[in-house]
């Protein structure tokens, strides 16, 4: 048997509940992993300390569940949320402090929240509610700002935290995944992907595979069979689409 399914008293075989818990705090995590799991309909698949693992993870592994504790380094829980693809958003809980956000937000949203430390009968409730309903919860989208500001980036084994404004250029390949040029002549690997940053960011989609900030096209070139070219401050050069080029004005 698949090991995300599991029998039941019944002798049905149900898919368990694939879930990925972020918190920066080591001891927290487990304890909070160890407890999950004492209710065998869940499965914590992974553990992240940071929204740079948890962005990477989220989107390769498509969990159903994601505990999200609010406040980390960096990035915090609820700025994370921008970096994620609604299409494919997990059910998110939030996991934090007293006093640390207005709980009354939370309540008034729908949005399940855990008080951290997480007690087992209260994380009991909510695993219960989660068994009944654990489909992508729409009203967390809904209550926070989605801008992108910045975004969790790599350059093998360094990370970096890139402003969004700063990005010249996203694309996408299928070996090396999406690549950010920015204004500083570097570039970057990302986990965020290139919906996001089209719904999330000033980037505009000039191709299939990429997207250009309009703030740097210097002019676009009109070629042969309907395609494009757009040329930037800094003298590089992306393809424009046949299908997009009605989005640009065409100069030269």
């Amino acid at each position: 048997m698949d090991e995300s399914q599991h029998t039941s008293a019944q002798g049905k075989t149900s898919r368990m509940i694939r879930t990925i818990i972020v918190d920066d705090e080591p001891h927290a995590c487990e304890d909070l992993k160890t407890k999950i799991e004492l209710d065998d309909a869940f499965t914590v698949i992974g553990k992240c300390a940071n929204a740079f693992e948890a962005v990477r993870d989220i989107n390769r592994e498509r969990p159903d569940i994601v505990f999200l504790d609010i406040k980390m380094p960096k990035i915090s829980g609820i700025e994370m949320l921008a970096m994620l693809d609604r299409d494919h958003m997990p059910r998110i809980v939030f996991v934090t402090a007293h006093g640390e956000y207005a709980i009354e937000a939370f309540e008034s949203n729908a949005i399940d929240f855990l008080l951290k430390p997480v007690m087992s009968d209260r994380l009991a409730v909510t695993l219960a509610r989660l068994k009944e309903d654990h489909q992508p919860q729409s009203a967390v989208a809904e209550a926070f700002p989605t801008d992108l500001q910045f975004v969790p980036c790599y350059q093998g084994a360094q990370f970096y935290l890139v402003n969004a404004k700063e990005i010249i250029h996203a694309h996408s390949e299928p070996t090396t995944g999406v690549q950010l040029l920015t204004t500083s002549g570097k570039t970057f690997q990302t986990s965020v992907s290139l919906k996001v940053f089209e719904d999330n960011s000033p980037l505009l989609r000039c191709h299939r595979q990429h997207l250009i900030n309009p703030e740097y096209i210097k002019y676009i070139e009109r070629l042969e069979n309907g395609l494009g070219r757009i040329h930037t401050y800094g003298d590089y050069t992306i393809p424009v689409s046949r299908r997009y080029m009605d989005d640009f004005p065409s100069i030269g």
